[in-house]
Parts: structure tokens; sequence; C-alpha cells
């Protein structure tokens, strides 16, 4: 498996990753957020995933290649009924551009890898039932 440069890492620890939605709100990894508590008692769940289809392995691709992978993604989620709010993750110098994510509730941890590895992501951010996101490593 490839490594991943470390200044690659930087950037997805320094990205704000925003969730849309009814209240929308902001996660940055290893910072707990009340947001994601109070929507974690509003879904009653006690986890969720940021994922994203888009510029799979952090290579950038034409737009109509991340627009089919970001379709499949969708048709995916809600083929299985999940709890699933619109986002984007967003470097704050801009150095990259804003990827179309989502972000997935109740989803383990176990099955989030599985499901970036499938989309042929670096990472992935995870959040657990402390509401603190990590940046999950591929």
């Amino acid at each position: 498996m490839p490594q991943i440069h470390p200044a690659l890492i930087s950037a997805y620890l320094e990205t704000d990753y925003h969730v849309f939605g009814e209240s929308p709100f902001v996660l940055k990894v290893g910072i707990a957020s009340q947001a994601l508590m109070q929507l974690y008692k509003q879904t009653q769940t006690d986890c969720g995933v940021f994922i994203t289809a888009w510029n799979p392995h952090s290579r950038i691709v034409e737009a109509s290649v991340n627009q089919t992978k970001h379709a499949e993604l969708a048709k995916e989620l809600s083929q299985h009924s999940l709890i699933c709010f619109d986002g984007v993750g967003r470097h704050p110098q801009g150095g990259w551009p804003e990827e179309p994510s989502f972000f997935v509730m109740g989803l383990s941890l176990d099955a989030s890898k599985r499901l970036g590895k499938k989309y042929h992501q670096n990472a992935i951010v995870w959040c657990g039932s402390d509401s603190i996101p990590a940046l999950i490593l591929l």
C-alpha cells in the first residue's frame, strides 16, 4: 500500500468538513462538536462518517468522473436507508477544490472504512459517541 504524503495528511487535518441540513455545522478533526452531539440525540445514533467519492486517492480527476462517482455513492447510501446529510470538504486556504461529500449517521467504523476503500479514498473522517471527529487513514 502506498504511503500518504505527510503534507496531504496535514491538509486533511486542516480541512473544514461542512455538514448541511436544517442546522448546518462544521466538523474539525480532533475537536468535539456540540452540534454533532445534538444531531446524535435527534437521530438516535452515536456515530457517523464524513465521506466523499471525489478525487480518488487525492488525485484530481475530471468533473464528470467525480459527479458520476458521487451519484454512485448517493445511490448506494439511499439503498441502505441511512440517514445522510450533504456536505463539503473545504480547505481554509483554498489550495484544493471543494469536494461534495456526505455525512452518514450510524455507520460503524468498519463499515465506514469499507465504504471509503470502495470509493478509493485515502481517508475518511469518522465520529464516535464522543462527537470528536477522527481522521482515519485507509
